[in-house]
């Protein structure tokens, strides 16, 4: 019987490593988050839920930095979100000629507290 539920428990623990925190809330972003917020709104929420575990036309970017690997199987880091954003990747086009360096970087920023 304890052994029992030693293994329940630690299942369940287990389970909840895998689980990500939720976003930072709005109110709680920086300027530059916010304004990286707002580029999202603009160029990526016609296909992309950021605070929805969910695919809309593509895939969520919920945690997308808390996680090894895009859903490309390539690493979840800076530079390969931002050469998929300026270069797109498989369905998504690229998008980067809509943006400048700033937007870049705050829609980084904001990408970063989901």
């Amino acid at each position: 019987m304890v052994r029992a539920c030693f293994l329940l428990l630690l299942a369940a623990a287990l389970a909840g490593c895998k689980s990500t925190p939720p976003p930072v809330p709005l109110a709680q972003l920086n300027a530059q988050q916010m304004h990286g917020h707002a580029v999202f709104q603009t160029n990526c929420s016609s296909c992309h839920y950021d605070r929805r575990d969910a695919s809309l036309h593509g895939p969520p970017l919920l945690g997308v930095f808390k996680k090894p690997s895009l859903p490309s199987g390539a690493p979840a880091n800076d530079e390969r979100v931002t050469a998929t954003i300026l270069h797109g990747h498989g369905l998504m086009p690229a998008v980067g000629g809509a943006m400048d360096q700033q937007d870049i970087d705050d829609l980084l920023a904001y990408l970063h507290t989901l």
